[in-house]
């Protein structure tokens, strides 16, 4: 455990951060994590008021096994599923980090103190499938600060209506595109309007939209040097920050409408920006990128650890970084458009890779849960 005057020390540039306006949320999770009392040192010490978890996390997890062994076993013996022992395990660990950051979210009254879990990303394109896992994982958990992750798939948007409407509040994932991102808000505000007809109270309703930020850069940065001129390589680095700035632009657009202000005068949330996939992937880069250049009022940045241990050491937090800088931004994506690399191609190979990633990664974990109970005892179909 660190000291007091460590912890005070590490503390003063994520304060700044959030101060700044911005929530500062876990990208991970682990059975250790929690049992270690790790996560309840992050959100005392680090500013840390919230956590998402995907199909990688929790493959990671519990794919090693450390901190699972008890419950497996105890599934073996109940002779569960693959997939049954799977949900149970992934929520128990969002139930008890929920438990860590109930605190939080009864001081920011439910604004913070957020932990995600996703659907079954094999259901990501399938909307009826996705409503009805998204209500299974509401009830499992049973913590009134779960936010359930659905993807901006073509499928997933009427789900994310279908979902909020419900009165549930959703993380809505896998956001690359600027068109995409319109239509996600479009239909959370859809959402609301339903819960607002069903008699939900508005203000219980919360939600994010990931906007994924690396992950753009690795793409165009790859397509930029193989056109190899000193304009190309003059752009990399540039359009994953641009995207994500019109996004912002966009969300301040929307929430400054005359729909949003009648859903507003009936107590609802606004749908924050969630900056995701803020771990910077080229060395070239620093290592804090996607938050220095990312403050902004009324975000969310999602950090794997080593990014948060980084902002802590030496992020440079400057104020927002993002509101006026809309038209260098517009002139960076127009840049790479004009140099043959089509956005509406890169957003929608992202979009693909990223649900087949999950997927893949559900599948892994899968596998090695199968692997876990057949060795108890259980083939675990």
């Amino acid at each position: 455990m660190i000291t007091v005057t460590e912890a005070a020390a590490t503390a003063v540039t994520l304060k700044r951060l959030s101060d700044e306006g911005v929530s500062i949320w876990l990208d991970d999770l682990s059975r250790k994590r929690i049992a270690s009392g790790n996560l309840a040192e992050l959100v005392e010490t680090k500013h840390v008021v919230g956590v998402t978890t995907n199909p990688s996390i929790f493959q990671a997890a519990i794919g090693s096994g450390e901190g699972y062994e008890e419950q497996l076993a105890e599934l073996a013996v109940r002779g569960v599923t693959v997939d049954e022992a799977v949900r149970m395990m992934t929520t128990a660990d969002v139930r008890a980090a929920a438990d860590i950051l109930r605190p939080v979210y009864e001081a920011t009254a439910g604004r913070d103190g957020r932990v995600s879990i996703e659907v079954d990303p094999r259901l990501a394109h399938h909307t009826t499938a996705t409503v009805a896992e998204a209500k299974q994982l509401a009830w499992l958990v049973d913590r009134p600060n779960v936010m359930i992750k659905i993807p901006a798939t073509e499928a997933g948007l009427p789900a994310i209506t279908e979902v909020v409407g419900l009165g549930i509040s959703v993380n809505v994932t896998l956001i690359f595109s600027l068109e995409r991102y319109r239509a996600v808000m479009d239909a959370y505000l859809a959402g609301l309007e339903k819960a607002r007809a069903a008699g939900v109270d508005l203000a219980t309703v919360h939600s994010v939209a990931s906007f994924f930020v690396s992950r753009v850069d690795s793409e165009i940065d790859k397509r930029l040097a193989k056109v190899g001129t000193d304009e190309a390589l003059a752009l990399k680095g540039r359009a994953a920050l641009a995207n994500a700035r019109l996004a912002y632009e966009a969300y301040e657009d929307v929430f400054g409408a005359s729909r949003w202000t009648a859903l507003a005068t009936a107590g609802a949330n606004k749908q924050r920006p969630l900056w995701a996939s803020t771990g910077v992937k080229d060395p070239a880069y620093k290592d804090t990128l996607y938050v220095d250049e990312l403050v902004a009022p009324g975000t969310v940045n999602t950090m794997p650890e080593a990014t948060l241990d980084a902002t802590a050491d030496h992020g440079d937090i400057h104020g927002d970084a993002v509101s006026g800088g809309y038209a260098q931004a517009r002139a960076d994506l127009a840049a790479v458009e004009r140099l043959g690399i089509s956005y509406d191609e890169v957003v929608k190979q992202l979009e693909d890779e990223g649900v087949a990633k999950f997927e893949a990664a559900w599948g892994d974990l899968l596998d090695a849960v199968k692997v876990s109970l057949s060795g108890k005892g259980v083939e675990g179909e």
